[in-house]
């Protein structure tokens, strides 16, 4: 799959509802479903579900999938694996603005909850899990120029990784998060 890069505020607005926000996060992580088994995953009903996964289908963002041994079973799937845009388009609308900052939140979100989640597991993980697993920051100065290229060097090394390890039986889903905002000069 690829990236997908929105464009509209409208556009990233049809992911501000978590619900449609959780669907397709399952749909990429475990591939295409039904309504009925997304409205089991998340503990909602079918009209909700097939609502969602119809405005999802309406930007884009998945589209029914054929699946064999289930001719009328409508089943769906991610067109995308990620998905980015730039603040200053989609954020040149107040409801772009306001989709982009709901996003942004949203992944921070994440990020806490896989850091408890960690706290959690860690004595049931292998020692070489729990050293690997961390966070960190550093503050830097660079240009915007500079923050781009790291972008671009950060996404194509991990699908490198990603490919060399797709085989390997010690490989585990990770949750990557990274992030770089500029912060205010020092008064």
């Amino acid at each position: 799959m690829s990236e997908r890069e929105v464009h509209h505020g409208e556009e990233l607005k049809a992911l501000t509802h978590p619900l449609r926000l959780r669907m397709l996060a399952a749909l990429r992580e475990d591939g295409p479903a039904t309504a009925t088994e997304l409205a089991r995953r998340f503990a909602t009903d079918t009209g909700a579900t097939s609502y969602h996964l119809r405005k999802l289908a309406q930007y884009g963002f998945v589209e029914e999938a054929a699946v064999e041994g289930h001719p009328r079973a409508r089943h769906w799937q991610a067109v995308h694996s990620t998905t980015s845009w730039k603040n200053t388009e989609v954020g040149a609308t107040s409801e772009g603005r306001t989709a982009a900052d709901w996003m942004r939140r949203q992944q921070a979100g994440i990020l806490q909850s896989d850091v408890e989640s960690f706290e959690q597991l860690q004595d049931s993980l292998p020692a070489e899990w729990i050293d690997a697993a961390g966070i960190g920051d550093q503050l830097v100065r660079l240009t915007p120029e500079s923050v781009n290229q790291l972008w671009e060097r950060f996404y194509s090394h991990l699908e490198e990784l990603k490919a060399a390890d797709a085989g390997d039986p010690a490989a585990r889903r990770v949750s990557v998060v990274v992030s770089a905002f500029p912060r205010p000069e020092p008064s």
